[in-house]
């Protein structure tokens, strides 16, 4: 019943996606005959067995972040799967990833999240990325971050220049005080002075005249868009009915 109206669907072989975060489901029941599933989340539960998925051979992509998860042996026979996010679990070895190196499609794994905070016992292993790189040669992204393909040596240059930025903020532990940055000009630089000759007191009348309408005007434009988003905001509104 869960399955059914969280996809309108009546009958669980037509299911292609289905999204069941933050339910607080442990048991996954009747899942394994949406045999034609291919995008799961269930991100967000207390799920720790994952016996019922074992028949979804057509799934691509599977979200079990958030869970309570140690044995990931029952994915061995989703032979689809491209993408796999176990972040925020507790997977306390590489050996448990073993049972999936026959997933030769499987190019994306996710063990930690630092968006999230969420991570695994075995992420604390230093040596755990070379280690399911080597379980897994066709990996692409790991914990999102691209290992090979297009754009993985940019990434790479990217995180050395922001780790070294990092380490250069920091002198024995203590991140070093950054001086503030000083003007480049003094501050009476962009003063317009003023002239004795009468043309130029004119021209500086009446530009400081123009430059005053010109504030009016965007107060009065800040104004009216800020207004007319209001009233956008108040029509986006659902409507609320009272019985």
């Amino acid at each position: 019943m869960l399955l059914k109206s969280h996809t309108g669907e009546f009958d669980l072989e037509s299911i292609l996606f289905l999204k069941l975060k933050n339910l607080g489901i442990y048991d996954l029941g009747c899942i394994g005959e949406c045999i034609n599933l291919e995008r799961l989340d269930l991100s967000g539960n207390n799920i720790t067995n994952l016996g019922p998925l074992s028949p979804l051979r057509r799934l691509l992509s599977l979200n079990l972040s958030a869970n309570r998860i140690s044995n990931l042996e029952p994915l061995a026979t989703c032979e689809s799967l491209q993408s796999l996010n176990v972040a925020g679990n507790v997977i306390s070895s590489v050996d448990n990833l073993h049972s999936l190196k026959s997933l030769r499609k499987l190019e994306n794994i996710r063990l930690k999240d630092n968006t999230y905070n969420f991570t695994n016992p075995v992420c604390k292993n230093p040596s755990y990325r070379p280690l399911i790189l080597e379980i897994f040669p066709n990996m692409k992204v790991l914990d999102g971050e691209r290992v090979v393909g297009r754009g993985s040596d940019l990434y790479q240059l990217c995180k050395d220049i922001d780790d070294s930025i990092k380490a250069g903020m920091y002198k024995n532990g203590q991140l070093l005080e950054v001086r503030e940055t000083e003007p480049w000009v003094d501050d009476s630089f962009w003063e317009i002075k003023r002239s004795n000759n009468a043309i130029v007191d004119e021209a500086y009348k009446q530009f400081s005249d123009v430059l005053h309408e010109c504030r009016l005007l965007n107060s009065r434009a800040g104004h009216l868009i800020s207004q007319n988003e209001r009233n956008i905001s108040l029509k986006n509104q659902p409507k609320q009915y009272a019985v």
